[in-house]
């Protein structure tokens, strides 16, 4: 990305408070629902952050953003008056695009641990919100499917399917694309109907055309009961899906073999030392939990790095890479992350596991 004098310029802007603070005296804001239907999801980001910041001693400012473009306003108003440093959390666009003008006026990068949608940073340039982000962008497990399938399956017959959901026709077009981009083409393609008891027609289309590994746009109960079908007419065939396959599929269980391309569970490789912290305070490591701890390590690491170096809290944060609990983490030249956190996974029988050298 080309970085314009004007970009620069919104970046110096974004400096900590005159004379410095010592680094106890750091303050992060932490954003997320607290009320409403994402309030449990929002819980998990406030006490993540809040193991954090004891962990490292510093003052954390909580608001509930409701995850709405009124509470994120509100989120924002409040961080700004209580002059925090930077800003952790956000789950929902509506709460952060909402929220990014009052901060960026105020001086405040912002981490979210949450918010998928491209835009948010794709608009970086020409908004100059200064905003990082943990999460994976939306187009990041298209990306990972069609790279990792493409090698993978190179020299199989494959075939790609999708449910008709924009969702899974997105997946099946960009692995598509990448096939046909490496001189690869599927022996068979086709749009299925979802939520069916069964898929016997379609299993004997895809036996018919002689495909082996079958790429399902779509979620984990429908390729469940396609596996199913599968061994009943002996058809031999791999499938593979997206992060969808993290939810259960219900009471047709997975095959062993089933290949899922998905971020990892963060607290399968988290630091012991970070887990000990969770377990000390008593608060479980999941969901959003321990990337709100890492976003806050990130914070306090960048703030420090900020006041010794005296560059700009943004640059820093731009520039360098830093060792979290869930791993390295550098942030590319539009606050994504440098690298894409997908994996493949197998499942072995009873659980997803990582498949060595993905």
């Amino acid at each position: 990305m080309r970085i314009t004098a004007a970009f620069l310029a919104a970046l110096a802007a974004l400096h900590l408070p005159a004379g410095g603070a010592a680094a106890q005296a750091f303050a992060v804001g932490v954003a997320a629902p607290l009320s409403g239907p994402s309030a449990p999801l929002g819980r998990q980001v406030a006490a993540g952050a809040r193991v954090a910041a004891d962990a490292a001693g510093m003052r954390l400012v909580t608001a509930d953003d409701a995850c709405t473009a009124d509470g994120g306003v509100q989120a924002a108003r409040q961080f700004a008056a209580q002059k925090v440093d930077m800003v952790v959390g956000f789950l929902c666009t509506e709460a952060i695009e909402a929220a990014l003008p009052v901060l960026k006026d105020a001086g405040i990068p912002t981490i979210t641990v949450g918010v998928r949608t491209d835009s948010l940073t794709d608009r970086r340039e020409k908004t100059g919100w200064p905003v990082f982000r943990l999460a994976p962008r939306e187009d990041s497990e298209r990306s990972a499917i069609a790279a990792m399938l493409v090698k993978a399956w190179r020299g199989n017959l494959f075939a790609i399917i999708d449910d008709g959901t924009i969702y899974g026709r997105e997946l099946a077009e960009s692995f598509r694309a990448a096939a046909e981009q490496a001189a690869l083409k599927p022996v068979f393609t086709d749009t299925y109907r979802p939520e069916l008891d069964n898929q016997i027609g379609l299993i004997g289309r895809l036996k018919k055309a002689g495909a082996t590994h079958v790429f399902v746009g779509g979620d984990g109960q429908d390729l469940a009961i396609m596996e199913r079908d599968a061994q009943k007419l002996d058809a031999g065939m791999v499938f593979a899906g997206g992060e969808a396959l993290r939810t259960p599929p219900g009471t047709v269980p997975y095959a062993a073999g089933t290949l899922m391309i998905a971020p990892p569970e963060w607290a399968d490789g988290a630091d012991p030392r970070a887990l000990d912290a969770f377990a000390t305070a008593r608060v479980r490591p999941e969901g959003y939990a321990l990337p709100a701890y890492a976003a806050v390590e990130i914070a306090r690491a960048a703030l420090s790095a900020a006041e010794t170096s005296g560059k700009p809290l943004a640059l820093v944060l731009a520039g360098q890479d830093f060792m979290t609990a869930i791993g390295p983490i550098r942030f590319d030249a539009k606050g994504d992350l440098a690298h894409n956190p997908y994996r493949m996974f197998r499942y072995d029988g009873a659980r997803f596991i990582p498949m060595e050298g993905e």
